[in-house]
């Protein structure tokens, strides 16, 4: 377990890198018209990675499930988990390394952005070389205006009160969305099955081998995934630099608090045997506007309305308050979502909240990150000096 959590720590501190230089990379080299496609783009693609987690988790586990038969947990609680049950996991997570190091190579190539390189390293001869070369085309390097314009660019920092003035309440609401968004959508993730095994849409664990219900789940999340999260993706690829990103955020944490709500209060009847069906699509439109909506926004706007030399910084400090909402919410519901009877709570638990109350919690989660979405400004169709005020300064400079 030490190493496990050794190497998923270098894991988060990579994706933490990751995260912020991708968005920005694609901000910065997109035009206004269509940039917010491209970036979204990128955060889309993880959709698919999402797949093909499930579908080779499902082939691995019925492989083994073929080759290494046990019985269910309730019949005999230690032939359940066969000895080779321990590969499966290890394997499952390592293979996650493959798509990492077969890009690593071009990951290492990858240019600076030339407005990080013109504007704060002031070298313009080296960011017309890396967007001729990126672009294809060629491009006349412009020190002097370089120079002109990084002058008239006052230098203000992270801590400074201009940034506070400026971009105080921005920063307080890319924070404060994807810290509340992740907060929702992790808990949801993380614990279907323990809410679909609740509603009885998949078996109880205790009636599975554990080889079986490693492919159980794999396959319940495959297809949420496939009919509402990687769909929901896409929806926002298409509509971004159309209906705009504050539109699209505010479109998504609505339905999702509404569709959170329903699921809750009558959480009773959609437990009975007749309504299981019924319970799985709204929850799965959850994850729909999860995707047509901040999960996806929350990406692509911190990488856009803060200048260029804090961008990445920015959408970092975003991305970290996203990650300790999932803290939160992972945690959170495991002890939240216990049975009320304490006889009844997984072993080693207090007694919890019960589902139908965590549901709630978490649509009042959704309905706070819908008021703090009045924070973030609206990026469609502006230039990114426009959305930072670098253009401000520039007029000032005059």
């Amino acid at each position: 377990m030490a190493t496990l959590c050794f190497f998923r720590f270098w894991l988060g501190f990579g994706i933490g890198g990751d995260y912020p230089l991708s968005a920005t990379i694609m901000s910065e080299y997109a035009n206004k018209k269509t940039r917010g496609a491209f970036i979204a783009a990128v955060f889309a693609m993880q959709g698919f990675g999402i797949l093909a987690g499930g579908i080779f988790a499902m082939i691995m586990s019925a492989a083994f499930q073929a080759m290494f038969k046990a019985p269910a947990y309730e019949i005999d609680p230690i032939a359940s988990t066969v000895p080779e049950a321990d590969y499966l996991w290890r394997i499952i997570l390592m293979v996650g390394a493959v798509p990492a190091l077969l890009t690593f190579y071009w990951r290492l190539k990858m240019p600076e952005t030339a407005r990080y390189t013109a504007l704060v390293a002031k070298n313009a001869k080296q960011a017309a070389a890396d967007m001729s070369k990126v672009l294809q085309v060629d491009i006349e390097a412009e020190q002097q205006k370089v120079e002109q314009i990084a002058q008239k660019q006052k230098g203000y920092g992270l801590f400074s009160t201009v940034f506070l003035q400026r971009h105080g309440l921005h920063l307080l609401g890319t924070t404060s969305t994807w810290f509340l968004l992740d907060i929702a959508y992790y808990s949801q993730n993380l614990f279907q099955k323990d809410i679909f095994s609740a509603i009885g849409w998949i078996p109880e664990a205790k009636t599975m081998s554990a080889i079986q219900e490693v492919f159980t789940i794999a396959r319940a999340q495959t297809l949420i995934a496939l009919c509402s999260t990687v769909p929901g993706y896409w929806f926002t690829v298409a509509l971004i630099d159309v209906l705009g990103r504050f539109a699209i955020q505010l479109i998504g944490f609505f339905f999702m608090t509404v569709f959170m709500f329903a699921l809750a209060f009558p959480y009773d009847h959609w437990t009975k045997p007749d309504n299981r069906i019924g319970f799985v699509v709204m929850y799965s439109l959850t994850f729909f506007f999860a995707n047509f909506g901040p999960n996806a926004t929350t990406f692509v706007v911190p990488a856009e309305i803060f200048p260029a030399r804090l961008r990445s910084t920015c959408h970092g400090i975003s991305a970290a308050a996203g990650k300790l909402g999932a803290i939160i919410g992972a945690f959170g519901f495991l002890y939240l979502a216990q049975n009320q009877d304490k006889k009844k709570a997984d072993a080693g638990y207090p007694a919890g909240i019960g589902v139908k109350n965590s549901l709630i919690v978490l649509g009042v989660v959704n309905l706070l990150g819908l008021l703090f979405t009045f924070l973030v400004p609206e990026a469609k169709g502006k230039s990114l000096e426009d959305l930072s005020g670098e253009n401000e300064e520039n007029r000032d400079g005059d």
